[in-house]
């Protein structure tokens, strides 16, 4: 098994040397860019593989049953764009999942193209027993130009569901005091998605804000980690190799999804992907997508109304979810 991972590790810096030659996806979404994060020192895990057994012996779990509930309640709601009732929808689903959690909510007036629109990033806090903060982060609403059919079901209903998920075993892990490791904060973030179809200055509203926010008031500094979630419901998942997440920390997650046997659902492909984990990267916080980017034949799928439930798998979100939260334990079994 350490051999396997040695491979592994190894083929993920290689691969992440032939990031720069990726090519600009269709949406807009993904652009080719140099990785600034690939840099030799953020090619070492830093822990022993003691700690990382040890570790990972210990990481929380989802309950994919539960976890995809949450989802099919939250895309019922359906389309879900700014300044809509269903917008207003999402936001209550959100809250009502919160209930008695420490909640905070960063609202503000956002001028768009379409006209001037409200956003609310949710933030909901775990505390934990070590100096730091984790932070989790997805998208919730949907596009504002896609017809009313459109219930963006991959892309922010399942990792919202995941969220929520997440939310449900942290909630019950501070119930008898804070956590071992870092303090955990869920975003649930809001504006992602363009009001029109160019993507480069009209969207990552509600990141864009929170990013500015914990930079000009200290908390990007306590931050060690943004672990962002988005389209990780495809059937047939893939999670990009990202030119603009920490090599560090991808090669992390690789590590937790190893361990889980999920290793062959990371690093098919090689790409830079434009999401909202790129405001917080700029404010100074190590940060990674997990994202599938190609969701259907050739991502037919992706921002049509064909982002239906039946085009997902419980056992993707797992894969992502399991990963993710094994990033967290070994991010909290490292001395750095």
């Amino acid at each position: 098994m350490y051999l396997i991972r040695m491979l592994l590790m190894l083929a993920f810096i290689l691969g992440t040397l032939a990031c720069n030659s990726a090519e600009s996806d269709s949406t807009g979404i993904a652009k080719a860019q140099s990785p600034a994060a690939s840099t030799p020192d953020d090619r070492t895990i830093g822990i022993s593989q003691q700690q990382i057994d040890a570790a990972m012996e210990h990481a929380l779990k989802i309950d994919s049953q539960r976890c995809w509930n949450y989802v099919k309640q939250f895309v019922a709601i359906g389309s879900r764009p700014l300044g809509s009732a269903a917008h207003k929808k999402a936001e209550d689903y959100i809250h009502a999942h919160l209930k008695g959690d420490h909640v905070e909510d960063d609202v503000f007036n956002q001028s768009t193209p379409q006209r001037s629109l409200p956003v609310r990033n949710i933030v909901a806090k775990y505390p934990g027993k070590k100096p730091g903060i984790v932070v989790f982060a997805s998208h919730y609403e949907t596009n504002i130009w896609l017809p009313q059919t459109y219930v963006g079901a991959n892309d922010g209903g399942s990792s919202t569901g995941l969220l929520l998920e997440f939310a449900s075993l942290f909630r019950n892990q501070v119930k008898s005091g804070p956590m071992e490791g870092y303090s955990v904060w869920l975003v649930f973030t809001d504006g992602e998605e363009a009001m029109q179809r160019d993507w480069s200055s009209d969207s990552l509203y509600g990141s864009k804000h929170l990013a500015q926010k914990w930079q000009q008031d200290g908390t990007s500094k306590q931050i060690k980690a943004l672990l962002l979630a988005d389209m990780i419901g495809d059937a047939d998942l893939n999670i990009e190799q990202d030119g603009n997440s920490s090599s560090r920390l991808q090669m992390i997650a690789l590590t937790a999804a190893g361990h889980y046997g999920y290793q062959s659902h990371f690093y098919g492909r090689q790409t830079a992907v434009e999401d909202d984990h790129l405001p917080f990267a700029k404010a100074g916080i190590p940060v990674m997508d997990f994202i599938d980017l190609d969701y259907g034949y050739n991502n037919s799928f992706h921002h049509t109304p064909e982002d239906t439930l039946d085009k997902l798998s419980p056992k993707s979100i797992q894969i992502a979810g399991d990963s993710m939260l094994g990033t967290l334990a070994l991010l909290n079994a490292d001395a750095k």
